[in-house]
């Protein structure tokens, strides 16, 4: 009797015959350099460019786990700016109605064992190229009217900052994560923190992109699994 993690290889090496040897090198590559080490939240952002755009900051720099919390607003995509992106991510929504969305996130996180770091422009925070990364990082954005909320504020473990040196005080939501991230996962990468994805992941992600890859997999999968049963 096969266990699942030996049926899902064996999935995984069918439907690798069905793409190319390139596709498979970049998602190998890919693969090497995602991380969920780091995340990044988004709380209650109204507009839908804004949060598309941070979610393709996020697969384009590694990161493959990104937190909606839905307050007032609700998480909607613009496939102009996705290009896609979403298709190879793990996009968690914290949208209970009754709920306080970010207090679920939050214990979800910790639970986790991320610490959780707001951006906030007051200069009272880290900025965030001094920010300590012996613990996994959970980035925390507010949206682009109110920032981040009192609760998300007070419940946080730690507030950094972009150093600023004009008159205005903040960037774009997008540009922020941009920056915020590639900072991080910068000096990460240069670390010997475990920040990769464990085999495990990793199976589980290529199982995944794999089946998104292949034109009609579920059906040649389901074919496949009748043979070697």
């Amino acid at each position: 009797m096969k266990t699942q993690t030996e049926i899902d290889q064996l999935v995984i090496q069918h439907l690798l015959s069905f793409v190319s040897e390139k596709r498979i090198q970049t998602m190998e590559r890919v693969l090497s350099n995602r991380t969920r080490y780091v995340t990044l939240v988004l709380e209650d952002i109204y507009q839908s460019q804004n949060a598309s755009a941070a979610v393709r900051t996020c697969e384009c720099l590694g990161v493959q786990d990104i937190h909606i919390i839905e307050k007032e607003s609700s998480y909607s995509v613009n496939r102009k700016v996705l290009k896609g992106s979403n298709k190879w991510m793990d996009i968690i929504k914290h949208k209970e109605k009754t709920q306080n969305n970010t207090a679920l996130c939050y214990e979800q996180l910790r639970s986790s064992g991320y610490k959780i770091v707001v951006t906030d422009p007051d200069p009272d925070g880290v900025p965030i190229h001094e920010l300590n990364l012996d613990q996994k990082i959970a980035l925390v954005m507010g949206n682009e009217y109110e920032g981040i909320s009192d609760y998300a504020l007070q419940h946080a473990d730690q507030k950094v900052n972009i150093p600023m040196f004009g008159f205005t005080e903040s960037f774009n939501i997008s540009v922020s994560a941009a920056i915020c991230l590639q900072t991080i996962l910068h000096q990460l990468r240069r670390t010997a923190i475990q920040w990769q994805l464990t085999d495990s992941e990793k199976q589980d992600l290529r199982l995944n992109w794999l089946r998104k890859s292949v034109r009609r997999s579920d059906l040649i999968e389901e074919e496949f699994l009748r043979t070697i049963q």
